[in-house]
């Protein structure tokens, strides 16, 4: 099953689509995505389509039809995103060689470098709306997020990892971060959510903006999608967030103690991301992007950002860093985020 998934190729896809109920013409081409495998493909009407084929063995037929049905639901609420189209039987999810496998109209739009004034208002109240959706019903086959699944099953990932240099620092960091989390989160309410919110899975174009990429959806806080959609720690990023959470509120309610979250779940995903590649290792795709990923440096870099994380939580803050003697904090760009199409 991975090998195909490994070696998919053009006419594999193609004949996919066709199976699918579709006309493509033959024209197919690779999109940059390494967790899932995405073609732009051309039909005959002159239209085009993504087919995607999700990764094997990541989620069940019934954890990617609960990604469908939050998507479904948002349409019908005409909150702008992209959902997958239906095939001739009425289906969404089809499958190739025991792949899964799904078709999408394409979304025209450029991915934002950072986001105006102008245009955070109209985000979070997009935002707000999704949240309304979300909280509506369950998504029982998808993950939550919770300090188990993104801390402390990673740590066993990358228990095989570690170098022994750092291994009891960052196993103790990692901890603490979850130990952190578990007593900020008591009693926030949680629902479905994007899960993956920021800039790379937005797309702006002429019929607006669009939230795209579904495909780490989840059940967890608002506040998850907040800080990605926002993710500076300097005084802008608190302003954008504050800016954002305002128009949030003109749609859905949003605690203000809830973005004490925020710093607790970005170290959280540093932790669930390293996890992340090291379950892919065995991808080829994935020692050719990450060479880097195992060195001493990288674990030196990686158990050093989650330590400096914690004291932030603590309540230092990019002042304490500074004072701390740290070097100054470089900007999160799109290429500190993995997103999938």
């Amino acid at each position: 099953m991975s090998e195909f998934f490994f070696r998919l190729t053009p006419d594999q896809v193609l004949r996919a689509v066709e199976n699918g109920g579709f006309l493509p013409t033959g024209h197919c081409s690779a999109l940059n995505s390494l967790e899932n495998r995405v073609y732009d493909v051309r039909l005959e009407d002159g239209s085009h389509v993504v087919a995607k084929f999700y990764r094997p063995g990541r989620w069940s037929r019934e954890a990617i039809l609960d990604e469908h049905r939050m998507l479904a639901d948002l349409r019908e609420a005409e909150i702008p995103v992209c959902a997958p189209l239906a095939f001739p039987d009425g289906e969404t999810l089809h499958r190739v060689e025991e792949i899964w496998y799904a078709v999408w109209p394409r979304t025209g739009g450029r991915a934002p470098d950072e986001l105006t004034d102008e245009a955070i208002p109209l985000l979070g109240r997009l935002l707000a709306r999704i949240h309304n959706v979300g909280a509506v019903r369950d998504a029982p086959q998808r993950r939550r997020l919770t300090a188990r699944h993104f801390v402390h099953e990673p740590l066993e990932v990358l228990a095989r990892h570690l170098p022994l240099i750092c291994a009891a620092r960052y196993r103790a960091a990692a901890l603490r971060v979850a130990a952190v989390y578990e007593e900020r989160s008591r009693g926030i309410p949680v629902h479905r959510i994007h899960g993956d919110c920021h800039l790379g899975n937005l797309l702006h174009g002429r019929e607006g903006w669009f939230f795209l990429d579904f495909d780490d959806f989840l059940v967890g806080p608002a506040v998850q999608d907040v800080w990605m959609l926002a993710p500076g720690r300097d005084a802008e990023g608190e302003r954008q967030r504050a800016l954002l959470v305002e128009a949030y509120r003109q749609f859905r309610d949003f605690d203000a103690r809830w973005l004490a979250l925020a710093e607790p779940l970005r170290a959280m995903r540093f932790v669930h991301y390293a996890a992340w590649i090291a379950r892919r290792w065995e991808d080829p795709a994935f020692p050719a992007t990450f060479p880097h990923f195992g060195t001493g440096e990288y674990w030196e870099r990686e158990t050093r950002d989650l330590e400096e994380q914690l004291q932030r939580i603590a309540g230092g803050g990019a002042q304490a860093g500074a004072a701390a003697g740290e070097e100054p904090e470089r900007e999160l760009t799109n290429e500190d985020f993995f997103w999938d199409l």
